[in-house]
């Protein structure tokens, strides 16, 4: 037998090897005509969709936070934190950074007056959300309830807490003009203060809240 005839007759006994695609499979197990028509659409969205999201960095890449009113462009790498931006790249100083890991609430300020630990979130997160710290919480030279009542309370020690306990409280009274004491504990109970100043902030806040109260049926008999 020639080597030719070897050949032949081996290709002969091999198995003959038969694709079988996701889509015979599925048919073959009982797919029905409209599983089969929902395949189709899912893979159809599938190639619409961009494989590679966009990225950038690790550059710096320009940003724009709108902070206390006001809209600040500059040019940042993707890991900077907002509290990080706030300090060294707007000269923002008043928040403060003490943990750096969100445990303490040092950092806090307002993302659309909702209070966040800015060393834990990224400043190309914020998008439009509106920014306020600690400086943008008066309104000019006259201080924030909130504020005032910490100093007349003497509800602070070395400060580095201060910041970020006063917004955690005035963001309180935003969504809770008369809270009670338990209200406020439940506000800054996540706000570290080494210096244990707790009883002082809880008399502050609450005197701020009949503050505010007063001053609002003050602007409503002018009104009237």
């Amino acid at each position: 037998m020639s080597t030719q005839d070897k050949s032949k007759i081996d290709q002969a006994e091999k198995p003959k090897k038969h694709g079988l695609g996701r889509r015979s499979f599925l048919r073959g197990a009982g797919l029905t005509a409209a599983g089969a028509t929902v395949l189709d659409h899912v893979e159809l969205l599938a190639k619409e969709v961009p494989k590679v999201a966009p990225s950038v960095g690790p550059g710096r890449t320009p940003v724009v936070l709108n902070v206390n009113g006001k809209d600040y462009r500059v040019a940042l790498e993707p890991r900077t934190t907002l509290a990080d931006a706030l300090r060294y790249d707007l000269n923002l100083t008043g928040t403060k950074v003490v943990c750096d890991r969100g445990a303490c609430s040092a950092c806090t300020v307002w993302l659309d007056k909702t209070p966040v630990n800015s060393c834990m979130t990224l400043a190309i997160d914020v998008g439009k959300r509106r920014v306020t710290t600690i400086e943008g919480l008066a309104n000019g030279e006259e201080l924030h309830p909130v504020q005032a009542a910490f100093i007349n309370h003497d509800a602070l020690q070395c400060g580095f807490c201060t910041p970020g306990m006063v917004m955690s409280c005035a963001a309180l009274l935003e969504r809770n003009p008369n809270p009670d004491l338990n209200d406020v504990k439940l506000a800054t109970s996540g706000n570290l203060c080494r210096c244990g100043t707790y009883p002082k902030v809880f008399s502050a806040t609450l005197e701020a809240a009949q503050t505010r109260k007063g001053a609002a049926v003050a602007n409503v008999r002018r009104g009237a």
